[in-house]
């Protein structure tokens, strides 16, 4: 073999992906938040992007170049609704008309016709701490107030203290009587319970509190895992008590609060809001998108014009740089709404059942049924229906919710989606009777005889899904309840 310099010439495939590609395949999994974040990024690094209101150009500012033109329904039964050319003032009797937002489903009057409620604007609701700090000024001073703030400042959410007493003494520095005297107090505060360190304290300052802190409550207090099993015997003859005293008992146990601290408000929740806007016309469905979340990006030509005339050459490049990638960037948004509507349209036509009916008409649908349907990438599919959520008549869902699983029918002909399957089983437990407590098997064999082939412990994996406890723990709840 003789060694020495060659050159050879080959052949190769390889897929390479551009910046701009990797860029557009990122804005498909952005969430409404995140994408209005990358849209303030790019109009303040980008002179020549503008953010013009729905509906309103300004002169000189004009779309990206060679935009696509507004596609056409996939499917004839299928209408998706344009915002293209849209007037402010909309016709609520048409079939089609625009989304803002989710305020233009139901009017801005409420049920009542008396206009704008107001009070959905009002300031969160005052928090646990903020409550039992206002009441510590009331109660202590001086180095009491000091340490009490410090037990507020450690008791949780649903008004637990979580903390040992010895650990805090030794950090402040102070007696350990002096903290359990103020740890007295915070415990009178309002919501009665709070600064418990477990359950039956949390109980036994409400009872102390309604003066009901009587030998056999007290009793009972201290053997709650019997009252949780249901072990009603062996209470009375510990309390000491007949049959009418201890459902008098239990009755007043069940009124106290387990977690006082949950009645006043935490971190504001955020609302979701919706990516698309689903409903019902004559001729099938418009799905639209929500342009209300976004700001609607434009080129300044004009601009971009001003800073040409006369500028240098090195200027120039420059400025071509970030006209192409604003003209870029309104494409790439456009075909992502595009591509958005294409992906929820298939699945509204996929799962026109639940829309109609509800979530028992529910079909069995995957990633790859929609991909192939439409002609997309399964992956393009997945990040499509990443953190994008859907407004409907039924409610608000994410795109994530119509794919699921399919149960086989017992007759071989066709299969359900596992959610409809979760919500029969749900309505079989909550019509349950207090002497007449479903197993496992019975629901599995109830089910079987509507048609659906599912195993017991599928329904065992269902069932704890959705938060329901077995047989036994149903059937104590129901003893107590009664």
């Amino acid at each position: 073999m003789a060694l020495g310099p060659r050159l050879d010439l080959r052949q190769s495939q390889s897929l390479v992906m551009t910046p701009q590609l990797q860029q557009a395949i990122k804005l498909l999994a952005l969430s409404n938040l995140e994408l209005e974040a990358y849209l303030a990024e790019a109009l303040e690094g980008n002179p020549l992007l503008d953010a013009a209101p729905a509906g309103r150009e300004g002169e000189g500012d004009e779309p990206g170049e060679d935009a696509p033109a507004p596609g056409e329904a996939p499917d004839p039964d299928l209408a998706l609704a344009s915002d293209a050319g849209t007037d402010l003032d909309v016709d609520f009797a048409e079939e089609r008309f625009h989304h803002d937002s989710a305020s233009d489903s139901v009017g801005l009057s409420g049920g009542d016709g008396e206009g704008i409620d107001f009070d959905s604007f009002a300031a969160g609701e005052e928090t646990l701490h903020e409550h039992l700090l206002s009441q510590v000024g009331e109660r202590f001073s001086g180095v009491e107030a000091m340490v009490a703030e410090q037990i507020v400042a450690l008791i949780d959410e649903a008004g637990y203290l979580r903390a040992d007493l010895s650990d805090l003494a030794q950090r402040l520095g102070v007696p350990l009587a002096l903290v359990e005297a103020v740890l007295a107090g915070v415990q009178g505060f309002d919501p009665s319970g709070v600064g418990a360190r477990d359950l039956a304290e949390c109980i036994a300052i409400q009872a102390r509190e309604a003066d009901r802190y009587d030998p056999a409550m007290a009793c009972m207090i201290a053997h709650l895992d019997l009252v949780a099993k249901g072990a009603f015997p062996q209470l009375k003859r510990i309390c000491g008590v007949d049959d009418e005293d201890l459902a008098d008992m239990i009755r007043e146990l069940r009124g106290y609060d387990p977690k006082p601290g949950l009645r006043f408000g935490g971190a504001a929740a955020q609302a979701v809001v919706p990516d698309l806007f689903v409903r019902r016309i004559a001729k099938g469905w418009a799905v639209e998108v929500n342009g209300s979340t976004l700001p609607r990006l434009l080129v300044n030509r004009r601009y971009h014009a001003e800073l040409a005339r006369g500028a240098a050459a090195k200027s120039k490049a420059w400025l071509s740089e970030q006209l192409a990638g604003a003209n870029w960037l309104v494409r790439a948004l456009d075909q992502r709404q595009r591509t958005i509507v294409k992906v929820a349209s298939e699945i509204v036509k996929q799962q026109e059942g639940f829309f109609l009916h509800g979530v028992a008409q529910m079909r069995p649908l995957t990633l790859r049924q929609v991909a192939e349907a439409i002609g997309m990438h399964e992956s393009t599919v997945s990040r499509v229906t990443s953190n994008k959520y859907l407004s409907c008549a039924r409610g608000l869902f994410e795109l994530k919710y119509f794919f699921s699983s399919g149960i086989a029918a017992t007759d071989g002909d066709g299969a359900v989606s596992a959610e409809a399957v979760k919500s029969r089983i749900r309505a079989l437990i909550d019509a349950e009777e207090a002497g007449a407590i479903l197993s496992d098997e019975t629901i599995a064999q109830k089910l079987a005889a509507e048609g659906h082939d599912i195993a017991r412990r599928t329904i065992v994996k269902y069932r704890e899904a959705m938060g329901y406890g077995s047989s036994v723990q149903r059937r104590r709840q129901k003893a107590l309840a009664g």
